[in-house]
Protein backbone atom coordinates (compact mmCIF):
# COMPACT_ATOMS: atom_id res chain seq x y z
CA UNK A 1 0.00 0.00 0.00
CA UNK A 2 2.77 2.42 0.95
CA UNK A 3 4.57 1.58 -2.30
CA UNK A 4 1.46 2.54 -4.32
CA UNK A 5 1.10 5.84 -2.47
CA UNK A 6 4.78 6.67 -3.06
CA UNK A 7 4.47 5.77 -6.75
CA UNK A 8 1.37 7.95 -7.11
CA UNK A 9 3.09 10.84 -5.34
CA UNK A 10 6.10 10.50 -7.66
CA UNK A 11 3.87 10.51 -10.76
CA UNK A 12 1.94 13.56 -9.54
CA UNK A 13 5.14 15.42 -8.64
CA UNK A 14 6.56 14.69 -12.11
CA UNK A 15 3.35 15.86 -13.79
CA UNK A 16 3.28 19.13 -11.87
CA UNK A 17 6.99 19.70 -12.41
CA UNK A 18 6.61 19.10 -16.14
CA UNK A 19 3.62 21.44 -16.29
CA UNK A 20 5.62 24.20 -14.61
CA UNK A 21 8.52 23.75 -17.04
CA UNK A 22 6.31 23.98 -20.11
CA UNK A 23 4.94 27.20 -21.58
CA UNK A 24 1.22 27.68 -21.08
CA UNK A 25 -1.10 26.65 -23.88
CA UNK A 26 -2.53 29.42 -26.05
CA UNK A 27 -5.98 28.08 -25.11
CA UNK A 28 -6.98 27.64 -21.47
CA UNK A 29 -7.81 24.05 -20.55
CA UNK A 30 -7.92 22.45 -17.13
CA UNK A 31 -5.09 20.20 -15.97
CA UNK A 32 -5.45 16.76 -17.58
CA UNK A 33 -8.11 18.08 -19.98
CA UNK A 34 -8.04 19.35 -23.54
CA UNK A 35 -11.47 21.01 -23.49
CA UNK A 36 -11.62 24.69 -24.38
CA UNK A 37 -14.13 26.85 -22.45
CA UNK A 38 -14.69 23.89 -20.08
CA UNK A 39 -16.73 22.23 -22.82
CA UNK A 40 -19.14 25.15 -23.28
CA UNK A 41 -20.20 26.19 -26.78
CA UNK A 42 -18.51 29.51 -27.66
CA UNK A 43 -20.99 30.20 -30.46
CA UNK A 44 -23.96 29.98 -28.07
CA UNK A 45 -22.86 33.16 -26.29
CA UNK A 46 -23.54 35.01 -29.55
CA UNK A 47 -26.60 33.10 -30.79
CA UNK A 48 -28.38 32.28 -27.52
CA UNK A 49 -26.95 34.95 -25.24
CA UNK A 50 -26.06 32.30 -22.68
CA UNK A 51 -23.41 29.68 -21.95
CA UNK A 52 -24.62 26.27 -23.17
CA UNK A 53 -22.73 23.03 -22.60
CA UNK A 54 -21.41 21.55 -25.81
CA UNK A 55 -22.01 17.94 -26.82
CA UNK A 56 -19.27 15.44 -27.55
CA UNK A 57 -20.74 14.56 -30.95
CA UNK A 58 -20.27 18.19 -32.04
CA UNK A 59 -16.53 18.52 -31.38
CA UNK A 60 -13.78 20.28 -33.31
CA UNK A 61 -10.02 20.57 -32.84
CA UNK A 62 -8.74 24.14 -33.07
CA UNK A 63 -5.60 25.81 -31.75
CA UNK A 64 -4.51 22.67 -29.89
CA UNK A 65 -7.75 22.20 -27.94
CA UNK A 66 -11.06 20.39 -28.31
CA UNK A 67 -14.04 22.71 -28.70
CA UNK A 68 -17.58 21.44 -28.16
CA UNK A 69 -20.84 22.82 -29.50
CA UNK A 70 -24.48 22.57 -28.56
CA UNK A 71 -25.62 21.94 -32.13
CA UNK A 72 -24.34 21.03 -35.58
CA UNK A 73 -25.21 24.56 -36.73
CA UNK A 74 -23.00 26.11 -34.06
CA UNK A 75 -20.18 23.72 -34.94
CA UNK A 76 -20.39 24.75 -38.60
CA UNK A 77 -20.47 28.45 -37.70
CA UNK A 78 -17.31 28.03 -35.62
CA UNK A 79 -15.55 26.00 -38.31
CA UNK A 80 -16.26 28.71 -40.88
CA UNK A 81 -14.75 31.49 -38.68
CA UNK A 82 -13.25 30.29 -35.37
CA UNK A 83 -11.62 33.63 -34.59
CA UNK A 84 -15.05 35.30 -34.59
CA UNK A 85 -16.34 33.01 -31.81
CA UNK A 86 -13.36 31.86 -29.75
CA UNK A 87 -12.94 33.82 -26.53
CA UNK A 88 -10.23 36.44 -26.49
CA UNK A 89 -6.88 35.58 -24.91
CA UNK A 90 -7.46 31.88 -25.43
CA UNK A 91 -10.23 31.77 -22.85
CA UNK A 92 -7.96 32.92 -20.01
CA UNK A 93 -9.42 35.54 -17.67
CA UNK A 94 -9.41 38.82 -19.61
CA UNK A 95 -8.96 40.94 -16.48
CA UNK A 96 -5.97 38.82 -15.37
CA UNK A 97 -4.35 39.23 -18.80
CA UNK A 98 -4.84 42.99 -18.47
CA UNK A 99 -2.89 42.76 -15.19
CA UNK A 100 -0.12 40.82 -16.99
CA UNK A 101 -0.76 37.34 -15.58
CA UNK A 102 -2.99 34.44 -16.51
CA UNK A 103 -5.85 32.80 -14.66
CA UNK A 104 -8.71 30.50 -15.51
CA UNK A 105 -11.51 31.98 -17.55
CA UNK A 106 -14.87 30.88 -16.19
CA UNK A 107 -17.47 30.23 -18.91
CA UNK A 108 -20.20 31.51 -16.59
CA UNK A 109 -18.49 34.90 -16.20
CA UNK A 110 -18.55 36.37 -19.65
CA UNK A 111 -19.25 39.43 -21.73
CA UNK A 112 -19.39 40.29 -25.39
CA UNK A 113 -17.76 43.62 -26.22
CA UNK A 114 -17.59 44.94 -29.79
CA UNK A 115 -18.45 41.49 -31.12
CA UNK A 116 -15.78 39.65 -29.11
CA UNK A 117 -16.19 37.17 -26.27
CA UNK A 118 -14.32 37.74 -23.00
CA UNK A 119 -14.22 35.44 -19.97
CA UNK A 120 -13.41 36.37 -16.38
CA UNK A 121 -12.32 34.34 -13.37
CA UNK A 122 -15.37 34.85 -11.11
CA UNK A 123 -18.10 37.35 -10.17
CA UNK A 124 -15.75 39.61 -8.19
CA UNK A 125 -13.24 39.84 -11.03
CA UNK A 126 -16.01 40.39 -13.56
CA UNK A 127 -17.19 43.36 -11.47
CA UNK A 128 -13.68 44.81 -11.60
CA UNK A 129 -13.59 44.18 -15.36
CA UNK A 130 -16.88 46.01 -15.86
CA UNK A 131 -15.54 49.15 -14.15
CA UNK A 132 -13.37 50.05 -17.17
CA UNK A 133 -13.66 47.46 -19.94
CA UNK A 134 -12.05 49.58 -22.71
CA UNK A 135 -8.91 50.25 -20.66
CA UNK A 136 -8.63 46.63 -19.56
CA UNK A 137 -8.98 45.43 -23.16
CA UNK A 138 -6.26 47.85 -24.24
CA UNK A 139 -3.93 46.58 -21.49
CA UNK A 140 -4.75 42.94 -22.20
CA UNK A 141 -4.13 43.40 -25.94
CA UNK A 142 -0.70 44.81 -25.08
CA UNK A 143 0.11 41.86 -22.78
CA UNK A 144 -1.23 39.10 -25.04
CA UNK A 145 0.22 36.64 -26.04
CA UNK A 146 3.51 37.36 -24.23
CA UNK A 147 1.88 36.83 -20.85
CA UNK A 148 1.52 33.08 -21.47
CA UNK A 149 5.30 32.71 -21.75
CA UNK A 150 5.98 34.09 -18.25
Amino acid sequence: MLRRILTLMTVLFAAFSLQGAMAESPVYTKLFSNLAVDGYDPVAYFTDGAPLKGKKQFSYEFNGAEWRFYSAENLEAFKSDPEAYAPQYGGYCAWAVSQNYIARGNPKNWSIVDGKLYLNYNNEIQSRWEQDIPSFIELANTNWPGVIDK
